[in-house]
């Protein structure tokens, strides 16, 4: 289908964006004096048309970036194609959950149009409709040419609640999308429907008050991960409670998630209040900064409460504890300070680590910051404008930027994972208009479930 007008035209833009702040050659990933000037000087853009720019680079990650026979999210893309495991074409169902909701970023913003957002989905709902599936859950990867599953570990070759939330969590915000379109997105409607009405949420119980992360169809429950809070798997518990044919009992939220009430937690940590027990069996203070953001991308923390704790407070303090520490830099890391900041799971120098206080290499992962929008606007902006300046432009690829970089250790990756990208577009829009909040908590089913586990608004 050919492009419409303002499609072209937005996309002439970009390259003019893209031109000005990329005119000079820039120094490397060991550029990094915090005195200098971070301002995009004679080619400075303003602050919407920067969040346009990184809307749409990462974006293209799940359009350009696609893999071609699903239509889903590429787990990892990189530009240097080198991958040692030999998996280019490997797609992800929780990845693919956010790039869902980056296309409805895309239609809002002109990059596409409607109707090609809806040839792409079309495509999806093929694959996802055939493809490998255990009780109506999906697993973490599928190889993508062909819908079978890409085992994540050996005994990780079946059905993934986990993973399965955030691809629903999408679902569902497309399905709101288009409820009420004409008779072809209706039609697309009614296919989510029914894969969201297949999910057996009740299954991964093993008929205890708790859910289970794994099934395999090969290992059954060997795995034997129960799920307790707090961390990025909140939205599971949600969407397990909204379900309208296999919903949870009340009580496996209480007990398997919040652990009986231990979840509370009244200490602080930088002066911010924790709100929650950030981690079931370890002591650390705060998680990785994605635990604030892959629950949220469709789930409005904005007044949300339960008796356990207010999740806007529990989701902001946890960004503004990354941000304090990584000012006051207790490692002495170079580079890190207001303009460079945030620690999440991202490639590391030693592989694929889970980035925090506590467990900090010295990598800072784009992401953590930029998909903090709603939470830290200001240091967010920061950030933003830190990576774009012309002098870092090696940082910078494609698909927006790269997935890590260290400039301690003088190192990044022209590598990119679906996971980081992905809540990045998505979170910005939420910042900009709350469009993909707006658009989720427009399903019934979900109000439904939240108020089954107790959860309430207060506005």
């Amino acid at each position: 289908m050919k492009k419409n007008l303002p499609v072209i035209i937005f996309n002439v833009l970009v390259g003019l964006i893209l031109t000005a702040i990329f005119a000079c050659t820039g120094k490397k990933a060991d550029s990094t004096d915090q005195t200098e000037d971070t301002t995009i000087s004679s080619q400075q853009i303003s602050d919407d048309s920067l969040l346009n720019l990184v809307q749409y680079q990462t974006f293209q990650y799940f359009w350009d970036g696609a893999e071609p026979n699903s239509g889903l999210a590429r787990e990892r893309i990189h530009l240097d194609n080198v991958y040692p495991q030999n998996d280019q074409n490997v797609v992800t169902s929780g990845g693919s959950g956010f790039g869902l909701m980056a296309i409805l970023v895309g239609v809002k913003r002109g990059f596409i149009t409607r109707e090609q957002a809806v040839e792409r989905y079309e495509k999806i709902l093929d694959f996802l409709e055939t493809a490998d599936s255990f009780h109506g859950v999906y697993p973490h990867w599928w190889n993508g040419d062909t819908g079978k599953v890409k085992p994540f570990s050996p005994k990780d070759d079946g059905g993934d609640l986990v993973e399965t939330a955030f691809l629903i969590q999408g679902l569902l915000t497309v399905r709101e999308y288009f409820k009420d379109g004409n008779d072809r997105e209706k039609a697309i409607v009614d296919r989510i429907n029914k894969i969201w009405k297949d999910v057996e949420w009740d299954w991964h119980t093993k008929g205890e008050n708790t859910l289970y992360w794994h099934w395999s169809p090969n290992h059954g429950w060997e795995m034997n991960f129960p799920v307790g809070g707090y961390n990025e798997c909140l939205i599971m518990y949600v969407l397990a409670a909204s379900s309208p044919t296999h919903s949870i009992n009340p009580e496996v939220y209480h007990h398997g998630w919040a652990l009986d009430g231990i979840i509370e937690n009244n200490d602080t940590y930088y002066g911010y209040d924790l709100v929650l027990n950030h981690y079931e069996h370890d002591d650390a203070k705060v998680g990785p900064l994605f635990w604030a953001h892959y629950s949220y991308l469709g789930l409005d923390p904005r007044g949300l409460k339960d008796k356990y704790g207010e999740y806007w407070i529990l989701n902001q303090n946890h960004a503004k504890i990354h941000y304090d520490y990584c000012v006051e830099n207790p490692k002495n890391y170079k580079g890190y300070g207001k303009d460079f900041w945030g620690l999440t799971s991202s490639y590391s120098i030693k592989g694929y680590a889970g980035h925090r206080p506590g467990n900090d290499f010295g990598i800072i992962s784009p992401t953590a910051a930029l998909s903090s929008f709603p939470y830290t606007p200001a240091e967010s902006m920061q950030m933003l404008k830190f990576l774009y300046a012309p002098e870092r432009d090696s940082l910078i690829g494609k698909y927006g930027p790269y997935d890590a970089v260290s400039i301690e250790h003088s190192w990044y990756l022209p590598r990119y994972l679906a996971i980081d990208q992905g809540p990045i577009p998505v979170m910005i829009e939420n910042y900009r208009s709350g469009f993909l909040w707006e658009l989720f908590m427009q399903a019934p089913e979900v109000h439904v479930g939240l108020k089954k586990l107790g959860f309430y608004y207060e506005k």
